[in-house]
């Protein structure tokens, strides 16, 4: 019998987590990218995936256009013109649609119409992500999981789950295998907000929901929780607190300070303490960046910066069921 004996060693895993791209163009081609940049294996955009708004570009008689853009009405002349402007809306996440004057009034008066022109432009944003992402990835090995959020109309979502990809895999409620060692599920519903989203439910459905995928997971250290949802009073979903009797809803001010508070789920904290997996990845709650430790869980919300383009997110080492470092980043 020898005296020593040596440990297998495995080589780490590097992932790249970024999350609340809503729509925005540049962001999504820098997350896509970031797999070579950052030499990742792993790339996981969460939640929140699909734009906010869509812009009409009217097109009026003397071959020029005009948009309304955040209050401002827009004059476009010229075809450099007009191309900046569509980049310019990409870049913030919105859609367009060019129609004539005639066509706009007709559609502003169809509220069914506009929803469903939204979902058809939303479904097509989406599907040239996916299409991108085969491009880029293609022959690296290199893997991209994609959930939806609590912004995301199930309409919209059919767009990412396509059969037969080789490197882009919608993974919201799957149970998915990362690498060799480790397997990651996926939640991407909220609990309720003032603004009425697509996918929102309460937090004892939230927690049925996540319960229910947690009884798959062969092996709960050696996992990691995708739950759009921060858990709560974690210092990852520290927001203003907001009048919701108000359209829109506006910050309650108390002794002139804004009061803050944690908006995440009771539902997701109590899974995290009571199954102790080895990551949970977060997002939802845009202004708070930050990582935390619950138990042994290291739980990440990178924030989100998608209308100015910034790619923000965490780069996570892991091997064995152990998170062996990270690092926030943004660009």
């Amino acid at each position: 019998m020898p005296i020593f004996s040596k440990k297998e060693h495995k080589k780490a895993t590097r992932l790249f987590f970024a999350t609340d791209l809503h729509g925005s163009e540049r962001t999504y081609r820098k997350f896509i990218n970031a797999g070579k940049f950052y030499d990742v294996n792993i790339l996981v955009m969460g939640g929140d995936i699909t734009g906010k708004l869509l812009i009409p570009i009217i097109k009026e008689k003397n071959d020029h256009y005009r948009a309304t853009l955040q209050g401002r009405v827009e004059e476009i002349t010229t075809q450099e013109e007009l191309e900046k402007f569509i980049t310019r809306l990409g870049t913030l996440g919105f859609y367009h649609k060019i129609m004539d004057e005639a066509e706009f009034h007709a559609l502003s008066a169809d509220e069914n119409a506009v929803n469903e022109l939204f979902h058809e432009v939303a479904r097509q944003r989406l599907n040239n992500w996916v299409d991108l992402a085969e491009e880029r990835l293609a022959g690296t090995g290199k893997k991209c999981f994609v959930t939806g959020g609590n912004d995301d109309a199930p309409e919209v979502l059919t767009a990412i789950k396509r059969e037969g990809t080789h490197s882009f895999f919608a993974c919201e409620g799957e149970v998915v295998q990362v690498d060799d060692d480790h397997t990651m599920i996926s939640v991407g519903f909220s609990t309720p907000t003032p603004w009425k989203t697509p996918r929102e439910i309460t937090d004892e459905k939230l927690g049925e929901m996540i319960e229910e995928m947690i009884v798959k997971v062969p092996d709960l250290s050696h996992t990691i929780f995708n739950f759009h949802d921060p858990p709560v009073d974690s210092s990852l979903d520290t927001c203003p607190m907001l009048n919701w009797e108000k359209d829109p809803p506006e910050p309650i001010i108390q002794g002139g300070q804004t009061v803050m508070y944690g908006a995440g789920s009771k539902s997701v904290r109590n899974a995290i303490e009571k199954y102790k997996p080895m990551l949970g990845l977060h997002g939802h709650i845009h202004e708070s960046q930050s990582v935390a430790k619950i138990g042994r869980t290291t739980c990440v919300n990178p924030g989100s910066e998608y209308g100015e383009g910034i790619l923000r997110g965490c780069l996570v080492t892991f091997v064995n069921g152990e998170v062996e470092g990270y690092q926030m980043t943004s660009g």
